[in-house]
């Protein structure tokens, strides 16, 4: 587009693409043979870039959002031009001035202050589990920013390109817990998520951002596939018959963990918490899920009566905390029921999540001293009571759904997600039988291979007598 004194506005596409092969659309601006050039928000394979397009189509048909971009270029010239126009009449329209008016007019808002104002508004929401997380992606963004050396991030420098050098710079990051260590990648995944959420909310609800400039439309990342380690029967009743101290930490943390696996894994956060108005005289354990607020409601069978003999007292009131893990002066001691938790501020509601993060630390410290004691080589921790405990519900030939009721997932999906691996026997099974030339041989195999391990060894044991 021309105008009068040799003012000429266009576009082109930047000299080099980024890593993944897409170049940036430059605006162009030249006055008296002094040309300058800004990047747009825009980004285009070459073999959709059309120069000597007419009719402002510089991005040809092949690319899916050609009719979206080439609008949006159209009027981003027509601000540039208007800009220019009312700049002329006051004799100051150079180049430079040129920019500076529309730069300073539509101004970009800051992503990183949106970012930390979302996670504000999560924290005073009483989300703190998820406070937690996109405060430490907030951290992280801030790190890199520094590193690039940015004050700031706007809107408008949210590309693929710089979540392909956020991803990159995730990759080098140490592990906290093992400085010797780099992040895991679902760690990164995580954080990635987090990015991603934020660019969402921030186009569906607070419009700061074009739906089409969401850079996670061509950006795309991924975590890796974790195997969820479970005991059998065998190192259960290794950790069962250990000689520990009756009344000592270890001895507790034991207990802590065989009771949560005779409840069909109950969370720590929730066993931490238990009270004993949780507990019914007819033997049944009732309670709220911190993580989404599901009622359980469970019999509770021999093993795990027997554990709650060790805690009852003669004193003890309905109110009091079942396990010697929480102050019962603390001040969200008095926030009995899941209601009345969701009522504290957000500060109380921080420090009890801090501190129920503490004993669960300490319990997992614990039960990696009891498998080093036991001779289990796995990395024992709280969270495979519910692990263990699924796979036992499986071996005992409950469906998914049974086991999606017991353990409370939400989606059956999740429980899918917790079962996967534990269809290798049955797989085997099946493949063996398909090249077998004795039917009944077939079949006996098949059974004994769907059989839980204690019990194929008990029979094992009882041939050789």
């Amino acid at each position: 587009m021309k105008s009068k004194n040799n003012t000429t506005f266009g576009f082109l596409l930047a000299n080099h693409p980024n890593r993944h092969g897409y170049y940036p659309v430059m605006l162009r601006i030249t006055r008296d043979r002094k040309t300058k050039r800004l990047k747009t928000d825009f980004e285009v394979k070459k073999c959709d870039w059309n120069q000597r397009a007419k009719n402002y189509r510089y991005v040809r048909d092949s690319c899916p959002e050609a009719e979206q971009i080439n609008r949006h270029l159209f009027e981003l010239l027509g601000k540039y031009r208007s800009a220019y126009l009312k700049l002329k009449e006051e004799g100051i329209a150079s180049v430079e001035n040129i920019f500076e008016r529309v730069i300073d007019s539509e101004t970009s808002e800051s992503f990183y202050q949106y970012a930390l104002q979302q996670t504000r508004f999560i924290y005073e929401g009483g989300g703190i589990r998820n406070w937690k997380k996109y405060n430490s992606f907030c951290h992280k963004l801030k790190t890199f920013m520094d590193g690039q050396g940015m004050h700031d991030l706007t809107f408008a420098e949210l590309t693929p390109s710089l979540l392909a050098q956020f991803d990159a710079f995730l990759h080098r990051i140490p592990n906290e817990k093992f400085p010797e260590k780099l992040l895991h990648p679902n760690t990164i995944f995580v954080n990635m998520n987090a990015f991603k959420t934020l660019v969402n909310r921030s186009i569906q609800i607070d419009n700061k951002l074009r739906s089409e400039a969401n850079p996670f439309l061509k950006y795309k990342y991924g975590g890796v596939k974790t195997e969820k380690a479970r005991l059998d029967a065998a190192e259960i009743e290794a950790i069962k018959a250990l000689p520990l101290e009756q009344g000592s930490r270890i001895w507790h943390c034991r207990n802590y963990f065989l009771f949560s696996f005779y409840c069909a894994g109950i969370r720590a956060g929730d066993l931490i918490q238990l009270r004993w108005c949780n507990i019914s005289a007819q033997g049944r354990l009732s309670y709220q899920m911190g993580k989404n607020h599901k009622v359980r409601d469970l019999a509770l069978i021999p093993e795990s009566q027997a554990i709650l003999k060790y805690y009852a007292a003669s004193d003890t009131v309905a109110t009091d905390y079942v396990f010697p893990l929480l102050d019962s002066k603390a001040p969200w001691a008095r926030y009995v029921t899941q209601n009345e938790k969701d009522t504290m501020t957000p500060d109380m509601k921080r420090h009890l999540f801090t501190t129920i993060s503490s004993k669960n630390a300490m319990i997992n410290k614990n039960l990696t001293r009891m498998a080093r004691m036991a001779g289990i080589s796995k990395k024992l921790s709280f969270h495979m009571a519910r692990h263990s405990f699924a796979k036992f519900a499986k071996d005992k030939g409950l469906d998914n759904l049974e086991v999606k009721a017991l353990l409370a997932h939400s989606n059956l999906s999740t429980t899918q997600h917790y079962m996967g691996d534990f269809e290798t026997e049955k797989i085997d099974a099946a493949l063996i039988s398909v090249f077998s030339h004795d039917d009944q041989d077939a079949e006996l195999l098949s059974r004994l291979q769907r059989l839980p391990p204690e019990r194929l060894r008990a029979l094992i044991d009882k041939l050789h007598l």
